[in-house]
């Protein structure tokens, strides 16, 4: 029979080994990376609890012995494990196998695949856009292309979620699409799989100096694509009025990107602190003076789905009074996690420290609340009806030097259909653009007075 002695060495001697592994090879997932030393692990002299770790050992004996069906001891230590994790908090996790290569997958925004993005269309796999320069782009495949079938599988046959295992997988590896196509019969093409490195951002122009950064998730190159989007986006605009960062629905990710998300607008000062128990998780990350964003205008965009990173980046904006956070409450996830690896394949995700804005605020199962309050909404655009008369539509008006008929050149109305689009579609970014011309018009009018 083990003892209590023997059982306390038992589980510090796991515990150390684990510590040891992880000092070298600790991966940052929705935190930053923190080294965890043995003796941070090892210090704590609180003895087990004895009668607990008895009856952990009967419970498992009674499962293996009782149990309806034959179990192995190993599918019962990992549940263990997991029950362990899940029980302390939400976010702290048992990583194993597929967990686990997903997880790096996302925090380094790199996988095997082709490098497309898909949705469901009648029970069809729908591309919705390949990748500039990915395997399925120089394949010739198109958006708008239907996949009938993957392999001898038909697309109707699998989910979403199956079917982007399907596309992804080791480089070098192939794939047979069929594709339906309109206008054309149903073709094969065959795919070679490649790493594909995706990118965590959009951008675009709204309207002629109003520039759009979607960032869709923190990963480990977020901070730098951000920066690479503000230059594209002075290049593009001779004269920046003002940019929209959209967090909405963003889950967050990677702490050192969102942090240099907050660099890429501000020049100075503190930009998040961290907080917890084990050795070096208290940090501070500060700004550099470069400005990528050569202090436009900013509005960021959040909502119940910005969670983490996202929180980081509206508190710290906010905090710092550089951009005006409009939208909804965020989540309020401020804690940090880290990812501790056990083996090759498994490792623990932990919750080891919470996060403060600049300002001391702890956003933990509170949010961020918007400077300006914007639900969502449907707006129905009513233009003006073709019976409507102004002045120089009456017979005999005045005329005057500034304003001759022969000088009026009426805007079509497919001139500019994007903010219209936005108007319909995107109630919340609509506002966003119009706090951002507001703001425009205002420094306008201060600079005549100055």
């Amino acid at each position: 029979m083990i003892t209590a002695r023997e059982n306390k060495l038992f589980f510090k001697g796991l515990a150390l080994s684990g510590a040891m592994f992880a000092f070298g090879q600790v991966l940052a997932a929705e935190g930053p990376v923190e080294a965890v030393t043995p003796e941070a692990v090892t210090n704590s002299e609180l003895p087990l609890p004895i009668d607990e770790v008895r009856i952990f050992a009967q419970v498992l004996n009674q499962i293996r012995n009782a149990y309806v069906e034959p179990i192995d001891d190993k599918t019962l230590l990992e549940n263990a494990i997991k029950g362990m994790l899940a029980g302390i908090d939400p976010h702290s996790t048992y990583l194993a196998n597929d967990d686990y290569d997903q997880l790096q997958e996302s925090t380094t925004g790199e996988f095997g695949g082709l490098g497309v993005e898909v949705g469901i269309e009648n029970g069809f796999i729908k591309i919705i856009a390949p990748m500039d320069d990915s395997p399925a782009d120089r394949a010739g495949i198109q958006a708008g292309d239907l996949i009938i079938k993957l392999n001898d599988t038909p697309a109707n046959d699998v989910t979403l979620g199956d079917t982007s295992e399907m596309l992804r997988g080791e480089p070098g590896t192939s794939i047979t699409l069929t594709i339906l196509r309109e206008g054309v019969e149903p073709f094969e093409v065959t795919v070679i799989r490649e790493i594909i490195r995706a990118s965590s951002i959009r951008y675009r122009d709204l309207e002629p100096g109003y520039g759009y950064i979607r960032i869709a998730q923190f990963a480990a190159n977020t901070g730098k694509e951000v920066e690479d989007a503000l230059n594209r986006l002075h290049e593009r605009n001779e004269a920046m009025k003002g940019i929209v960062l959209d967090l909405r629905n963003n889950p967050g990710g990677v702490l050192q990107s969102a942090v240099g998300v907050v660099d890429a607008f501000i020049t100075e000062g503190l930009i998040v602190y961290t907080e917890g128990r084990v050795a070096n998780s208290d940090m501070r990350f500060e700004a550099t003076p470069e400005d990528p964003s050569r202090g436009v205008p900013l509005v960021v965009l959040i909502n119940g789905g910005s969670a983490s990173a996202s929180e980081i980046v509206a508190g710290a904006l906010q905090d710092h009074q550089r951009g005006i956070i409009m939208g909804t409450q965020s989540f309020g996830k401020g804690s940090v996690q880290t990812v501790l690896p056990l083996t090759n394949d498994r490792a623990i995700k932990l919750t080891t420290s919470l996060y403060f804005t600049p300002s001391g605020r702890s956003i933990q199962a509170r949010g961020i609340t918007p400077d300006i309050a914007i639900d969502r909404g449907q707006v129905t655009r009513i233009p003006d009806s073709i019976a409507a008369y102004r002045e120089a539509d009456l017979v005999g008006h005045l005329e005057t030097e500034a304003a001759q008929p022969s000088e009026y050149v009426p805007v079509p109305a497919n001139a500019n259909p994007e903010p219209a689009e936005i108007l319909v579609n995107d109630y919340q970014l609509n506002e966003a653009l119009n706090v951002l011309k507001g703001l425009n018009i205002l420094q306008s009018q201060l600079r005549k007075q100055g």
